[in-house]
Formats: C-alpha cells, structure tokens, sequence
C-alpha cells in the first residue's frame, strides 16, 4: 500500500505551494525592487525545475539525458532573451 501512495507528487505539490508563498511575501514585504527580483527570479527557475521533474516525470525515461539538455539549452536561451532585452531597452546598449 505504501508503494501506491504519491508521496513526491504531494512533497512537489506543498513544495510549490511555499514558493509561491515566498513570492506572495516579497510582493507584501517592503523589499528593494533588486532584492524582490533578484528572490522572484530564484524561486520562479526553482519552480519551475520542479514542475518539470516532478509533475512532467522528466526523469523517468530512458532519454532522460536528451531531456535534461533541452532544458538547460533552453535556460540559456530564456536568459539570454532576458537579458538581451534588459540590454537594449533599460541599459541603453
């Protein structure tokens, strides 16, 4: 019976509910725009690697190498898009 309950599923579930509360707290808190970025941005890559391997099962299959490339090739991209557009239009580059 042990072996049928999802206990990951419900330890990624309670772990997303308190990022998300980490981020309800940096919006009510009286944070620095830096700081509240700068903890919205960790929690939000957190998060969403979480999603992945637990709630999307990345780990789970024989390709899981080519998976996992994927991600992080597409990590890059996401932060060279952000940072290419903070470049351009915040930094006057």
């Amino acid at each position: 019976m042990k072996e049928l309950f999802p206990r990951k599923q419900i330890m990624g579930f309670v772990s997303s509910l308190i990022l998300t509360a980490v981020a309800l707290v940096v919006y009510f808190m009286d944070m620095s725009f830096t700081a509240g970025i700068t903890v919205l941005i960790i929690t939000a890559f957190i998060q969403a690697a979480l999603q992945l391997v637990v709630f999307m099962h990345a780990g789970e299959t024989d390709d899981k190498g080519a998976i996992y490339a994927n991600v992080y090739f597409m990590m890059v991209i996401a932060i060279v898009t952000v940072f290419g557009t903070l470049l351009l239009f915040l930094w006057d580059m």
